[in-house]
């Protein structure tokens, strides 16, 4: 039996969420026994090491929700952590533009919630907005001074040295493939079996498949996130972000155009269900997962109510110049041509059984374990913060 084989917390997915809550387990306990379990050979391949590298500020989210109140925090304690582990970030800014007049209702909204959720914003005219951005146009646009941008590979493994160092274990190539939950948790791998007192599982978009009676009232989608790169010249369109203002029937932010921390200009993502959790590519296709995702009340829901939308992302997704049509509306000088192949993200997003996409942060919890259900975006900018709830939320359960 290997010295890790019985722990006092498991803790399922090394993301960016699952090693800083076994982090903040060691911090708030540091002679607890912590164990995270990887299935990959490293940390951090899916959606921590596939997104758009931005640190966000909450304009977006409802006051009072979660997504609101924790990429707040999150932020703070994200930026204070990448000064104590000197990881380079960047807070330049961004700009989420009205590219026609029918869209300033819902930018009004936008400013509304930046005030609701203490975000500093300033609302902005084409002048400014030329000066900020000298290639974007727009009847107006929200500024957003706060938003940065930070290669969250890099904040994973500095996360995962802290972890070692605090005494705990990182075990990569490891799949869990079952809990079974008595006065402990006894976790099935494919490597053997390890016994511990509490598990937390950051599983994203294998939640499900571990959540047993726990997911039943919502399932998770893999939506993928197709983004390309600006080629050459067109590099220079964008200084910083430019986002447009998102469709509220959606928790996506639409097809935006920013900087990355390589400095790199990546436009994207849309948003197309995938046909395999890990289908980061159109021909990747697992008919078992498939099913259970196309099968599923919620999803056939779904469909039949934005059918429209469907149809439009899937043309989109099919030809460059559609794409690149998306980025012209605040972008007009971009061209189909100026736009090269970069990789996918596939984003793990729950959707409940009458149709409607989980809009906050959702977890599942028992006395000995907890689920983290619903993680996507601002997750990576929040993911301090969560940590802190998810370990108040896992003390509570064991007194």
């Amino acid at each position: 039996m290997s010295d890790d084989a019985q722990v006092d917390v498991a803790v399922v997915g090394a993301g960016i969420i699952g090693l800083a809550t076994a982090v903040e387990l060691l911090r708030r306990q540091p002679a607890r026994r912590v164990l995270v379990l990887e299935k990959e050979e490293a940390p951090a391949l899916h959606q921590t090491g596939r997104n758009s590298g931005v640190v966000h500020t909450g304009v977006y989210y409802t006051p009072g929700s979660l997504k609101a109140r924790l990429c707040t925090e999150g932020r703070r304690l994200l930026l204070a952590f990448c000064d104590e582990e000197e990881v380079p970030y960047d807070v330049c800014g961004k700009v989420v533009v009205a590219a026609h007049e029918r869209e300033l209702p819902a930018l009004d909204e936008l400013e509304r919630r930046a005030a609701a959720n203490g975000v500093e914003a300033e609302r902005i005219g084409p002048e400014r907005l030329r000066e900020l951005e000298p290639h974007c146009v727009g009847a107006s646009a929200l500024h957003l001074p706060g938003t940065g941008l930070v290669d969250y590979r890099l904040v994973a493994a500095a996360l995962a040295r802290r972890l070692e160092n605090a005494g705990g274990t990182l075990r990569t190539g490891t799949r869990v493939l079952a809990l079974h939950e008595n006065r402990g948790v006894r976790l099935a791998t494919d490597a053997g079996e390890i016994a511990a007192d509490l598990a937390i599982v950051c599983a994203g978009v294998h939640a499900d498949r571990l959540a047993g009676g726990h997911g039943r009232e919502t399932r998770v989608l893999p939506f993928r996130g197709d983004y390309f790169a600006l080629r050459g010249a067109a590099r220079k369109l964008c200084r910083n972000l430019i986002y447009p203002v998102p469709d509220p029937r959606f928790p996506f932010l639409g097809v935006h155009v920013n900087r990355r921390p390589d400095g790199e200009v990546w436009a994207g993502p849309n948003a197309l269900v995938a046909l395999a959790l890990e289908g980061y590519r159109r021909r990747d296709v697992v008919p078992r997962e498939a099913w259970a995702t196309l099968s599923y009340p919620g999803f056939l829901r779904l469909a039949r109510q934005h059918w429209r939308m469907g149809m439009q992302e899937l043309y989109r997704d099919l030809s460059r110049h559609a794409y690149a049509a998306q980025a012209r509306r605040f972008l007009p000088e971009l061209t189909a041509a100026d736009l090269a192949p970069a990789p996918s993200g596939i984003r793990a997003q729950a959707l409940a059984r009458d149709g409607s996409l989980v809009d906050d942060f959702l977890f599942a919890q028992t006395r000995r374990v907890l689920h983290v259900r619903n993680a996507p975006s601002p997750a990576a900018t929040s993911a301090l913060a969560i940590a802190r709830h998810v370990v108040d939320r896992a003390a509570a359960g064991e007194q």
